[in-house]
């Protein structure tokens, strides 16, 4: 029918000129449209796989990104827009914070969705469509809004029973490594709350979503992070000097890149082996605190020769964790360079790394060394930044000394 419509539009186009071409057009297509739809098979999204990769794509995976806003969840929901994932990413307060990621995917692959950490009916509605939830929320200080125990234990436990009862296949939980029941104090009476209440969101977790996958990274670095920009910070240092506990030299870090992590979350989510287990995410090296803080100083241009730079032991200032406490309580809302007790006590703590619980290498993921990253992330922070570095007038600071062998790691414990 459509071909007969076709060629006598054609014959009147011939008499009449170019202008009867849009009604040629649009009789053409009315015909063809008569015909019925084709009925899905199934309303299966992993059979509705199209494309050969890439943003726009469609990989059979919806996925629901709770703290898409944060640090960790711009690096996961570009690399889940990058392989074809169709995104819903849930927001709370001014959308403007999470309207920079509809660039993660083609048009229609990113779906904005106003929630509620406490309104269950808002989290329903944003996972009723997914078969992945990925859980990034979490908070490194306490508001007066929300506690810990609101965000990593409460509000974790919600998430998971949810989806459950949603019939989501997936639920990835970022968690943190150290995690105990009972933190061992330190600085701070009572411990880390921070790790305690990750620990018990952990378990409120497996309880409500018995296959979810929880990650437990180290201390992550990257763009806009909260460890190098910690330490890059003056209100981190007491004048030119850099207060530590026991100067650095008890802690041990193995401090992991954040595109790592990100990288393991995606391949986490598309591997069904990865249910209900825990996998820890650390980097390729460890090294002493005291090590990563003088190198980080010495990439700022700022080290003991020509700045004046020096480290000490924290114990013997109590001005300093008054500063903490200070800080903590004229900012709640947001403590001037992230300075706080429970801050404070978490990076006294040496990182501790389970034999037998897998790593990010197991989800096949290619580690970054901090060698090649940090410097390119310290940058901004130089001293006498408008100097060309290729013109050799400072020279090549010199990398950290990672703790290779068991025997050195020993003498840090």
């Amino acid at each position: 029918m459509a071909a007969i419509v076709l060629t006598r539009n054609m014959q009147l186009a011939k008499h009449h000129g170019s202008g009867v071409v849009g009604v040629l057009c649009l009789r053409g297509y009315a015909a063809a449209a008569e015909d019925a739809p084709r009925p899905l098979k199934t309303t299966n999204p992993a059979a509705m796989k199209r494309g050969t990769g890439g943003r726009s794509s469609f990989n059979g995976i919806v996925a629901t990104v709770f703290g898409a806003s944060g640090f960790v969840g711009r690096y996961v929901c570009n690399k889940l827009g990058k392989s074809g994932t169709q995104m819903i990413l849930p927001y709370r307060g001014d959308d403007s914070e999470i309207i920079r990621l509809k660039v993660c995917g083609d048009l229609g692959q990113v779906l904005f969705h106003f929630y509620n950490l406490e309104d269950p009916k808002s989290i329903r509605e944003a996972v009723k469509h997914s078969n992945v939830v990925i859980n990034l929320v979490g908070r490194d200080y306490e508001t007066k809004n929300f506690k810990f125990k609101d965000v990593h234990v409460n509000g974790a436990a919600r998430l998971a029973s949810i989806c459950r009862d949603a019939g989501v296949e997936r639920f990835i939980h970022l968690s943190s490594l150290n995690v105990e029941a009972n933190p061992e104090p330190l600085i701070i009476k009572g411990g880390s709350q921070w790790l305690k209440s990750k620990y018990e969101g952990e378990l409120r977790v497996r309880d409500a979503f018995p296959n979810a996958t929880i990650i437990r990274p180290s201390d992550i670095y990257g763009s806009e992070d909260r460890f190098l920009r910690y330490y890059a910070h003056i209100w981190r240092r007491q004048f030119r000097s850099m207060p530590l506990w026991y100067n650095g030299e008890k802690t041990v870090k193995q401090p992991v890149f954040v595109s790592d992590v990100a990288q393991a979350i995606i391949n986490a989510a598309k591997d069904p082996d990865s249910a209900g287990r825990i996998y820890q995410a650390v980097g390729p090296k460890r090294y002493q605190l005291s090590e990563l803080v003088d190198w980080f100083h010495r990439l700022m241009r700022k080290d003991q020769k020509r700045w004046g730079y020096q480290r000490y032991d924290m114990r013997w200032d109590p001005t300093f964790l008054l500063k903490a406490k200070f800080t903590q309580w004229i900012c709640p809302g947001a403590p001037v360079a992230g300075l706080h007790p429970d801050r404070i006590e978490r990076e006294a703590i040496t990182d501790k790394v389970l034999p037998g619980v897998p790593t990010l290498e197991d989800l096949g993921v290619q580690l970054t060394t901090m060698e090649e990253q940090v410097p390119w992330e310290l940058r901004p922070y130089r001293a006498a930044l408008y100097y060309d570095a290729e013109l050799g007038e400072f020279e090549t600071p010199s990398p950290p000394k990672s703790i290779e062998s068991r025997d050195e790691l020993r003498l840090f414990a």
